[in-house]
């Protein structure tokens, strides 16, 4: 269907005339003729009625135009989708709790007239490829999985090293602790069922494990953050890891610690993604925001794989 002579068919309805409506389009009576004639061709029914006034809907087109001022709405939508500056900046935070959530929300809070579109893609190679697709503007990432550096045209920037937190259960050997080094974790279970193979962070928590003598298990099926918040609540043997900035909410009885993790504190490192040649000026906007949160740990105090993105 045209989608001009559904403007000019809308023009037309609201002004009664189509002198009128060819002003306000700035064509000539004539084109809004030929427009109205080649519409209701295409309908097969007639859509005005002329009298001495102007022209008038008939029923067919008293029922076409809510369907067509929704066309024109569509279209409209559609547009501004695609169109630069327009559309909303579309960023992949990973998942709802987790700090880059929370560093998108106080993004919103500073610039709520900038719209966003938050999605969540699953791993890094998605991310990447949705960014050099043009679906995402950007998308939060802590690492480069082993041996896959970024294609050249993908920049990054760290920008939130964020420190790691034991979560244990009340009756769990450690819940007593204030902290919890690294070495003290030897021998004890750390249960994480979101672990897939292939991923970032499990690249990242596999070498945790390897270089401190951790035991890091993902056995048994991962039903989400409850069920895991109520099997640490109820295992003593269990403990999980878990970062300074997720939210978690649990039943008060449960009685879950959340206790900081030393010497050195290992470290998630939240870094920013994006395309080289994306002309977006909210990105920017984005950029310069998280340009301004330190990255204030003591680098001699905490630990990262050493191949985390840097550049």
């Amino acid at each position: 269907m045209d989608l001009d002579s559904v403007r000019t068919f809308v023009a037309a309805a609201d002004a009664g005339q189509f002198q009128e409506a060819a002003a306000e389009l700035a064509v000539t009576q004539q084109a809004v003729s030929k427009r109205i004639a080649a519409l209701e061709r295409h309908l097969g029914v007639r859509l005005f009625t002329r009298t001495p006034r102007g022209a008038e809907l008939t029923i067919d087109g008293q029922a076409f135009l809510p369907h067509a001022r929704q066309l024109l709405r569509v279209a409209d939508r559609a547009v501004a989708s695609v169109r630069t500056g327009r559309r909303p900046l579309r960023v992949d935070v990973i998942a709802s709790r987790v700090a880059p959530s929370g560093l998108m929300r106080g993004f919103h809070r500073a610039y709520p007239e900038i719209e966003l579109d938050v999605v969540m893609l699953f791993d890094v190679e998605t991310a990447v490829a949705a960014i050099r697709s043009g679906a995402i503007d950007a998308s939060f990432r802590a690492v480069a999985a082993p041996g896959r550096p970024l294609p050249d045209d993908i920049e990054s920037v760290r920008v939130l090293d964020e420190p790691h937190q034991l979560l244990t259960g009340p009756a769990h050997a450690l819940a007593g602790a204030r902290s919890v080094t690294l070495a003290e974790l030897a021998g004890h279970r750390i249960w994480m069922p979101g672990l897939v193979p292939g991923t970032e962070w499990t690249a990242y928590y596999d070498d945790l494990a390897a270089e401190f003598g951790l035991t890091i298990e993902a056995t048994g099926p991962n039903f989400g953050s409850d069920a895991l918040l109520d099997t640490v609540a109820d295992t003593p043997a269990l403990a999980t890891f878990t970062t300074e900035q997720t939210r978690l909410v649990w039943p008060v009885g449960h009685g879950l610690r959340r206790i900081p993790v030393t010497d050195p504190t290992p470290v998630y490192p939240h870094s920013l993604l994006w395309h080289r040649d994306n002309p977006h000026p909210a990105l920017a906007t984005l950029r310069a925001h998280l340009a301004a949160i330190a990255l204030d740990q003591d680098a001699t105090r905490t630990w990262v794989p050493d191949w985390v993105i840097t550049r």
